[in-house]
């Protein structure tokens, strides 16, 4: 009588065999394992929006020729967040248990999504709660309003901080701070539900109200900490909604017993308050000393005192949120207050320390199209009559946020502008004084949403620099968004960056709310969530097909 091992082997047919050897075939044709992780919304604190260690895609080899679509994954709403990607997880929980590399990509349903990056497949997908649907009636926004801000991950820890926002049986709205594991994506400990006080110019209390308060600006993990920014839902309820700035202790998430509360007058003309932090997505920054850069939005005209009230300016705090240690105010902020002109329409981008007298700068533009340059130690003040900034350049209307990173030719750094309809390209100078020249832009990028989009670098350490951009829809029907890459190094004539590949990379139907999504590039890949959907992007198999899941 045979053995049972070979009873076992003999049910093994030939054709059998032949899809095991295709198995073993298409796992070792799957890219080794990647080393970058994006943890965080633009990369890194500073926000630069760059990777420097992408070794794959290079300005030789992204064409519509060699790279492309590699996959699409069906998600279950609007994605406003950035997606964030963790090479080596090993999950712990559903079907796929084991290691893989992994993208998380979180939903307006209040959906948290790991997907494998190779194969597309969804590792994960808890559900926490009920979003709120139009919120105040606000149309500037999908129906559905859940994870609006990009998460953050702390790798050291295996947690992903997640904002989401509840609608809850009552009729009343709440928030909920999650620490989640990286590979369950449950909770590690009780999440937090926010609430905060602040003491008003007349020594009353005014109190955090989720109802009136939306959390867009991604999440910032520094010092230990997380923060999270507060706006508004189109302004309405201005009486109500005020710009604050929480903190939380990372991992028992205890609230700070400080925070940042932009607008602490207690009374005014027409009720209206606000001077919001929003920055259409962009997160706040960090610097070298842990403090907190953001960017303010309008609040009623007149009003402002640069103490009491901090609209339309760049605000540095100090880590526990106690101290208000240096501003920058336009000398227009009455006429940007009185045509919602919001400078907190953008984010502010910290640059990396540069060679000179001045080697700590920020970057930050806005809807009146000014981008300024600040010294990030002094940023300026404010005086109705002139600027204290160390330049002022036209971008255009930028609903978006600048780049960063380090051209190979002389070593200089760059800040890539993406206000108006083109990206550009502006040599950072320090001597004989310190500047902004604009070395080169795009063609138009179309575009019906207001003016502005977001973009992300890729590079080698320095070497073979890629600029990818990501469209904001059309005004039709089907409302596609397209994936642009440029090289910034590519022998352009008249200063024109050339552009390497365009193609569709997802739809955005809600045409009331702008796509302010970013790419994201990591391990020869870049991920673009969009509407009901995640597209993976790479070099082409020989066949060049794509899959869909």
């Amino acid at each position: 009588m045979p053995s049972s091992r070979q009873q076992k082997c003999r049910i093994v047919s030939p054709a059998a065999l032949a899809v095991a050897l295709l198995v073993i075939f298409a796992a070792s044709a799957l890219p080794a394992v990647g080393q970058t992780s994006v943890t965080t919304y633009h990369n890194d604190n500073y926000r630069t929006g760059w990777n420097q260690t992408e070794s794959v895609l290079t300005p030789a080899n992204v064409s519509a020729a060699t790279f492309g679509r590699l996959q699409t994954v069906p998600l279950d709403d609007q994605v406003d967040a950035q997606p964030l990607v963790v090479p080596g997880v090993q999950i712990t929980a559903g079907n796929y248990q084991g290691t893989h590399d992994v993208v998380y990509v979180a939903t307006e349903n209040n959906s948290v999504y790991a997907i494998d990056v190779h194969t597309g497949a969804v590792l994960l997908s808890p559900n926490f709660g009920s979003p709120v649907r139009y919120p105040l009636g606000c149309n500037n926004n999908g129906p559905n309003v859940g994870v609006n801000s990009t998460p953050v991950i702390d790798k050291n820890s295996n947690t992903m901080y997640v904002m989401v926002y509840n609608q809850l049986s009552n009729g009343s709205q709440q928030y909920k701070l999650h620490a989640l594991d990286l590979g369950s994506l449950t909770d590690k400990v009780a999440p937090a539900v926010v609430a905060a006080s602040n003491t008003l110019t007349d020594g009353s209390t005014f109190n955090f109200n989720a109802t009136y308060q939306r959390q867009r600006p991604a999440l910032l993990f520094a010092n230990s900490s997380i923060y999270a920014g507060f706006g508004s839902f189109c302004d309405y309820a201005g009486n109500l909604s005020r710009g604050w700035l929480l903190g939380w202790t990372a991992g028992s998430l205890a609230p700070f017993p400080s925070n940042q509360l932009n607008d602490l007058q207690a009374t005014d003309a027409d009720t209206f308050f606000l001077s919001s932090i929003w920055m259409s997505g962009y997160g706040p920054a960090a610097d070298d000393s842990g403090n907190v850069l953001f960017v303010t939005g309008n609040s009623d005209p007149y009003s402002y005192d640069g103490v009491t009230n901090l609209q339309e300016s760049v605000v540095k705090m100090s880590p526990t949120l106690t101290t208000v240690l240096s501003l920058f105010t336009p000398d227009n902020q009455v006429s940007l207050d009185q045509g919602d002109t919001d400078f907190g329409s953008g984010g502010v981008l910290v640059l990396p320390d540069q060679a000179g007298p001045d080697p700590f700068l920020a970057v930050a533009a806005g809807k009146d199209g000014n981008m300024y340059l600040m010294n990030e130690d002094d940023l300026g003040g404010y005086s109705p009559s002139t600027n204290n900034v160390l330049g002022t350049y036209s971008v255009g209307g930028c609903w978006c946020g600048e780049s960063y990173y380090v051209d190979p030719t002389d070593g200089t750094g760059r800040v890539v502008s993406s206000g108006g309809k083109s990206v550009g390209v502006w040599k950072v100078h320090t001597s004989p004084t310190v500047g902004l020249t604009e070395v080169e832009a795009s063609e138009p990028i179309a575009g019906s949403q207001d003016p502005g989009f977001f973009t992300t670098i890729s590079s080698n350490g320095t070497a073979n620099p890629l600029i990818w951009a990501l469209t904001r829809p059309q005004n039709s029907r089907v409302a596609p968004l397209r994936l642009l890459a440029f090289n910034p190094d590519s022998g352009k004539k008249k200063n024109m960056i050339k552009k390497l590949f365009g193609s569709e990379a997802g739809t955005w139907p809600n045409l009331s709310g702008n796509a302010n999504l970013v790419p994201v590039v990591a391990n020869g890949q870049v991920f673009v969530a969009s509407y009901k959907q995640l597209q993976i992007f790479g070099l082409l198999p020989a066949s060049g097909k794509t899959k869909k899941k």
